[in-house]
């Protein structure tokens, strides 16, 4: 799988795991030059609070366009810190 936004490959995996319709991919697989910390925190009520980060292609900033859970829920243990998207971020095989 690869995650794509502004003409570039953000992120890229073999090994995603697919939950809620989401590709969350290993963190490894992200292109780290391409994301900032972001200071925005949401909470799923099964998976635990979710932390966010901006994707920055070219100059142009996607707020909030990835999110991971560096804590999660014992119900999702196995997708800690994986990463997935949204916000444009186009998700393609």
């Amino acid at each position: 799988m690869k995650a794509l936004w502004n003409g570039e490959i953000i992120a890229q995996s073999d090994e995603t795991i697919v939950i809620d319709n989401n590709h969350y991919f290993p963190q490894d697989a992200i292109i780290k030059r391409f994301f900032a910390p972001s200071n925005t925190h949401t909470t799923c009520g099964w998976k635990g609070e979710a932390s966010y980060y901006d994707v920055v292609v070219g100059g142009t900033t996607n707020s909030d366009a990835a999110w991971f859970y560096p804590e999660p829920k014992e119900a999702a243990q196995e997708i800690k810190n994986y990463v997935a998207f949204w916000k444009g971020v186009e998700v393609v095989a």
